[in-house]
This record gives structure tokens, sequence and C-alpha cells, in this order.
């Protein structure tokens, strides 16, 4: 009898995730400094979160 376990798909899934992105690093530029804009709330359209997702980020604590 094998001792071994065999990871579920999502460990699996996360491992592969990972390895992809470690493989990617090196082809990514980063910019040297990142300005961010603002954008009026009013001028944002079509913006929409699912009620699971909304009700995530209401749970979650804020940090300053």
């Amino acid at each position: 009898m094998s001792n071994h376990i065999a990871p579920r798909e999502s460990e699996t899934g996360l491992a592969e995730l990972r390895g992809d992105c470690a493989r990617m690093a090196p082809h990514w530029v980063v910019p040297t400094r990142i300005t961010p804009t603002r954008v009026a709330p009013a001028l944002i359209h079509g913006v929409t979160v699912p009620p699971a997702s909304a009700r995530l980020l209401d749970a979650m604590e804020d940090r300053p």
C-alpha cells in the first residue's frame, strides 16, 4: 500500500499557477514609477460586482 496522497485539484492548480507565474516573471517590464490618476466616481460606468463578492469585500477588515 502506498503512503502517497494525491493533491486535491485546487492544490494542483495553485502549484501550476505559481510555476507559470515564476516562469513569466522575467518577461514582465516594471515601470520605474506609477502615478495613479484619480477619476470622479460619477465618471465610472458599467462596473458590476456580484453580490457574493460584495459581501466578501464588506466582511474584510479595512486597513489604512
